[in-house]
């Protein structure tokens, strides 16, 4: 086999920017998950929740989201992000790292 192959799902090299994610994508695969854990929860599926939490705790999408509500956060009570600035453009390529 000479030809690398590619596989759905697989990541690809190409870097990822923080102005080019498409964030509609991002918010509706984070939703779906949560739906599916929901159901599974009352079906009564306890393994096929216990993985699903696993999906979504390791998922590109759940930790840009996670990254962008800390660092977007203007709220009263929200972390005091200005000692450590927050850089998304490397964040968003560490969270592929896992």
């Amino acid at each position: 086999m000479t030809d690398m192959a590619t596989y759905p799902g697989a990541f690809s090299d190409a870097r990822v920017t923080w102005s080019t994610l498409k964030w509609n994508r991002v918010y509706r695969n984070v939703r779906r998950l949560q739906a599916r854990i929901v159901k599974a929860t009352q079906a009564k599926r306890w393994g096929k929740v216990k993985a699903l939490q696993r999906l979504l705790t390791r998922s590109f999408s759940a930790k840009v989201l996670a990254m962008r509500r800390v660092t977007e956060n203007k709220g009263k009570n929200s972390l005091k992000l200005e000692v450590v600035k927050p850089r998304p453009e490397k964040g968003v390529n560490e969270a592929r790292a896992d």
